[in-house]
């Protein structure tokens, strides 16, 4: 019988081409530039950074106040009575109210309460009662809404519907100043005609 034995055969190892240290930190930094650039613009498209201008949202929003609004809401129909939205009201000015009424809702002010579809709503949030009075009918496609400093505040009450169409989005939360950080969140609940 004879005898194999098996020689091992080593190859001499070939040294790894390297990068210059420069080079891959350039290509480590433009990568992260780029990833860096790719998910602003995915935040940006689903989410709008808002600052508040003026008084018309006190005491709930304050001027000054920046608040961050989800840009999906109205394509995703989530909106709902007591959302706040920010809408363009003209092509240079973006408005931030409450909804108060969805298409079909009857609106009253009558007695310095807001009714919806017969039914006087809670609004623990406003500045004061409104020292107006009036009847609206939400039109298709439309919203009806009004600031929560409802006597010093421009809404539908004085010029008239919302277009599903101008919607900006729904404020989500309030995150500057720090120390203000909250959800916005108050839902408007009556039993209305239309089902919603």
């Amino acid at each position: 019988m004879e005898d194999f034995r098996s020689e091992e055969i080593t190859e001499p190892i070939k040294p790894q081409k390297t990068r210059p240290g420069w080079l891959t930190f350039l290509m480590e930094t433009l990568q992260t530039v780029v990833l860096a650039v790719v998910l602003y613009f995915l935040i940006d498209s689903v989410v709008a950074r808002v600052r508040v201008e003026n008084i018309s949202m006190e005491p709930t929003l304050m001027p000054g106040e920046f608040i961050l609004v989800n840009k999906l809401s109205s394509k995703l129909n989530d909106i709902h009575r007591g959302d706040i939205i920010v809408f363009h009201h003209d092509p240079t000015e973006d408005y931030i109210k409450r909804i108060v009424g969805l298409p079909g809702d009857l609106i009253e002010v009558r007695g310095n309460k807001v009714y919806v579809n017969g039914t006087a709503i809670s609004e623990p949030y406003i500045a004061a009662e409104p020292a107006y009075s009036g009847s609206w009918q939400v039109p298709d496609a439309s919203l009806f809404v009004l600031g929560d400093n409802r006597n010093n505040s421009s809404d539908s009450h004085s010029w008239g519907y919302v277009s599903w169409d101008s919607i900006v989005g729904k404020a989500l939360v309030i995150y500057w100043p720090l120390d203000q950080f909250k959800t916005l969140s108050q839902p408007i609940v009556v039993s209305a005609k239309n089902g919603t």
